[in-house]
């Protein structure tokens, strides 16, 4: 789990990210959740935008990702989900204690 803290930080870092990955129609489903998990490993921090088109709810958009990836849920707000998972292998991001 996060701290307030650490999640303060990890937003200040999405702010100006762009988001690399849409969840639509389709909703979510294992590729989404396999490529979301690829990306978290190489990249840990990263932004998620739910469409007008997607029927479900943005929150719990948010937690099955979070969930299905393993991930840290640092932040919904409007239609950006924040994801977060340390990477094993490319360990990029110091969080603050």
């Amino acid at each position: 789990m996060l701290t307030g803290k650490q999640k303060r930080y990890l937003r200040s870092l999405a702010h100006h990210m762009n988001p690399i990955f849409q969840v639509g129609k389709g909703g979510v489903n294992d590729h989404l959740i396999r490529h979301i998990s690829e990306a978290l490993e190489v990249r840990e921090l990263i932004k998620v935008t739910v469409l007008n088109n997607c029927m479900e709810d943005r929150s719990e958009v948010a937690e099955q990702l979070s969930q299905g990836a393993g991930a840290e849920l640092v932040q919904v707000i409007g239609k950006i989900i924040v994801l977060y998972k340390e990477s094993r292998e490319h360990k990029t991001i110091e969080l603050p204690v």
